[in-house]
């Protein structure tokens, strides 16, 4: 008990100043439950304290996946330079511009100080390194080759980043144009229209069909928009919500996503190379396929791959081979099957894995940038006759009255 209240008991960081051993100065920071916690720590590192400060900083940003795969880089050129464990974490945590991470660093490094192993200390915080990392990190402890499985993880991470990121660029440009074009009608409903509309009650005579469709949908949007809006937003929450909390739904929704014209193409292929990707690195480090699969499926971000991976995990581990299992689950390629098929007969599975996400990858940066291409003549074709409809349905009564009076 006396040891879980101490593990739970509220941390500062500290800023100090004093000599080392030899008389050289020294300074840094430390985290602590109090300045005499501090201070006895540091004396225990052999530094004569001469001043300890309570530092009093900003909470600092999210820390993103960005900031821990710097972290897992700049980690692995510290330790391939022959830097200390212990030195190269203080190194990368004072040297953070966002707080978070600086303190985040500070605790494990204070974990490892006090006996726990790196993996320990990395899986206290699983919000920001998961299993697969922890794992990789084990495994590199196990083996010796610490340095090696960092630089695999940071190489790894880079990737999975850069394919989220090109899945985000497929989606942003679609999004932010319908979004632009959500602003501009309700712009003309709310502001324009109702111009229009006391324009015309003075002409005294009937408007066109068109005409009153859109008078009527503008005034519905006037009297209501915060209806409106307030059900999309709703709409939006409770499908986010609905798809954390139910299983069934979340099954239905990434099995459309697959299926969907043009991105469910670029999704799967997406899924297909962090699948292979991630496998790559684990059975590159020397985790067990079984234990390797684990945190494959899981990395896949796709509830149909991670279903597929546990069927495929259930086979291997009763002694059937990789390839027939990734064909039973049908899920993969062709191709996909043949290249592994390869690699477990020739001994170089991970090679070959990697092979395949390398082609993947490509295979998504070539699909998202021909539908970029391809999705704005098809978002014109849908919002230009929308808006151009608009226009033409207010401007019909001008037309008519022009008419008349020429006519006259």
């Amino acid at each position: 008990m006396a040891v879980e209240k101490k593990s739970q008991a509220k941390e500062f960081t500290f800023t100090y100043e004093g000599k080392d051993r030899t008389g050289k100065p020294v300074k840094g920071e430390i985290r602590a439950g109090g300045d005499a916690i501090a201070k006895a720590t540091l004396r225990r590192q052999g530094i004569n304290v001469t001043k300890v400060t309570k530092k009093s900083g900003s909470v600092g940003k999210k820390i993103t996946e960005k900031d821990i795969c710097f972290f897992t880089r700049q980690m692995a050129v510290m330790m391939k330079s022959g830097v200390p464990l212990l030195q190269a974490f203080d190194i990368v945590a004072k040297g953070h511009a966002n707080p978070r991470m600086t303190k985040l660093l500070l605790d494990i490094k204070n974990d490892v100080e006090t006996g726990s192993s790196l993996n320990q200390a990395f899986r206290k915080h699983p919000l920001y390194f998961d299993t697969l990392f922890c794992n990789l990190i084990q495994a590199g402890e196990q083996a010796g080759i610490l340095d090696n499985l960092l630089d695999r993880l940071a190489t790894y991470q880079e990737k999975i980043i850069a394919i989220k990121g090109k899945i985000k660029s497929a989606l942003f440009y679609p999004s932010a144009i319908v979004i632009a074009a959500a602003i501009v009608i309700t712009i003309i409903m709310i502001f324009v229209i109702p111009a229009f509309k006391e324009l015309f009650s003075s002409f005294g005579a009937d408007l066109p069909l068109p005409t009153m469709v859109v008078v009527r949908m503008s005034e519905f949007f006037v009297s209501y928009w915060y209806l409106i809006f307030a059900g999309i937003g709703g709409s939006i929450y409770g499908l986010l919500e609905l798809k954390k909390r139910s299983r069934p739904f979340q099954i239905w929704i990434d099995k459309t996503s697959l299926q969907a014209p043009v991105f469910g193409d670029i999704l799967r292929k997406a899924t297909i190379a962090r699948w292979t990707r991630t496998m790559s690195t684990m059975f590159a480090a020397g985790v067990p396929l079984v234990e390797a699969l684990d945190s494959v499926g899981g990395a896949a971000g796709n509830i149909v791959y991670v279903d597929a991976t546990k069927r495929i995990q259930t086979e291997v581990s009763t002694g059937t081979a990789l390839t027939v299992a990734m064909q039973n689950s049908e899920v993969f390629p062709a191709m996909v099957l043949q290249m592994v098929a390869i690699g477990e007969e020739s001994g170089a599975l991970d090679a070959m894995l990697g092979k395949i996400a390398d082609f993947f990858e490509q295979e998504v940066d070539d699909a998202v940038e021909a539908m970029t291409a391809l999705m704005e003549p098809m978002i014109m074709m849908v919002l230009g006759p929308i808006i151009g409809g608009i226009v033409i349905a207010m401007y019909l009564p001008i037309f008519k009255m022009g008419q008349a009076v020429g006519g006259g």
